[in-house]
């Protein structure tokens, strides 16, 4: 987690600090050499370390050893807990074993509406889930170490954020959805004001956003939700958004046929179906279905479509540069020249 991320989250936990900066110079703490009363000013330290507390000025974080069927998982946490499972987590499950325990707490914060949970996880789902494995597989002794916090939603949705920008195993399609919901729930449907409360670029924000409109038929194309990232799949998540009936028909169908195929592959019975096919084939037949078919098309190194011309007539050459290809500048510019060339070898050239 960078400074400035850092920095953000002990504002949001620890609004009311006021304590000293860890680089200030501090006082040497008085000896029995300095004064020859240390038990004295042990107390006199004591009694002002209470006082400081009891008026606010520090803040207290109570941390417990919990049994994790007594907490439950907040409903705005951004992990897709469906995609949890022994395989996902066994990097944690053997650091804690290893360890002799949880040492990094989650982050909880009290229940009052179900007598079933006294808890529920703010930040550290994955955490909770190994715990919980672990006692159900010859570990019942363990205990989830977590931090109690007095938290209202928006704070919770904020915090949950943060932390999960620092991890690469929550995908953007997690953090997505979240914000989709965070959206209405939080900031009454303006992007602007959660922009300014999560600290992201306008911009990037709204690519989140529609990203995380994927509707379930379309994530279920995919071999995991975790991998559907930002980058990949905003350009199908953009054609969606403004696909008509019969485009999204033919989308929808696709999707269908890449479910059974990735169902298959979860089965052993072939190859799981890698991200960029996937939104590709969906793409494709989004093409196909609106007349888009090109005349002629190139694809960069990953296969993705990067340069198509769509028609040439006596009007001109239509040509489409692919969002998200990966092609270079450079590239795209080769693309261009060899499409001319080919244009004039079929008589449709600009000079035709």
């Amino acid at each position: 987690m960078s400074r400035k991320q850092t920095a953000y989250l002990d504002a949001l936990l620890n609004p009311e600090v006021s304590a000293p900066s860890p680089s200030a110079e501090q006082p040497r703490p008085p000896t029995a050499t300095d004064t020859g009363a240390r038990p004295a000013m042990n107390l006199l330290a004591r009694e002002s370390a209470l006082a400081r507390v009891a008026n606010g000025e520090v803040r207290q974080v109570t941390q417990l050893l919990l049994d994790p069927a007594r907490v439950r998982i907040w409903h705005g946490n951004a992990r897709h807990q469906a995609s949890l499972s022994e395989e996902s987590v066994r990097d944690l499950i053997d650091a804690i074993l290893s360890e002799g325990g949880q040492k990094v707490p989650a982050i909880v914060r009290r229940v009052q509406d179900d007598p079933a949970f006294d808890y529920e996880v703010i930040a550290g789902s994955r955490r909770h889930w190994a715990i919980q494995w672990l006692r159900a597989n010859n570990y019942p002794e363990m205990m989830f170490l977590a931090q109690v916090h007095n938290l209202d939603d928006e704070a919770a949705f904020r915090l949950s954020d943060i932390e999960n920008r620092a991890r690469k195993d929550v995908s953007d399609f997690e953090r997505a959805k979240t914000y989709l919901a965070a959206l209405s729930h939080h900031y009454g449907g303006k992007q602007v004001r959660m922009a300014e409360r999560l600290k992201l670029s306008q911009g990037w924000l709204s690519k989140m956003l529609t990203v995380g409109s994927l509707p379930d038929w379309a994530v279920a194309a995919f071999s995991s939700p975790a991998d559907i990232q930002l980058k990949l799949v905003y350009p199908l998540a953009q054609k969606l958004q403004a696909a008509d009936a019969s485009l999204t028909k033919a989308i929808r169908e696709e999707a269908a046929k890449l479910s059974a195929e990735q169902a298959l592959a979860r089965a052993g019975e072939r190859a799981i179906i890698v991200a960029a096919e996937v939104v590709k084939r969906l793409l494709d037949a989004g093409s196909q279905a609106s007349g888009d078919e090109p005349i002629i098309k190139f694809e960069a190194s990953n296969g993705r479509t990067a340069l198509s011309v769509l028609s040439s007539n006596r009007n001109g050459v239509s040509v489409r540069l692919h969002a998200g290809s990966g092609a270079s500048e450079t590239e795209l510019v080769t693309m261009f020249k060899s499409a001319l060339k080919a244009l004039e070898k079929q008589g449709r050239g600009l000079r035709s």
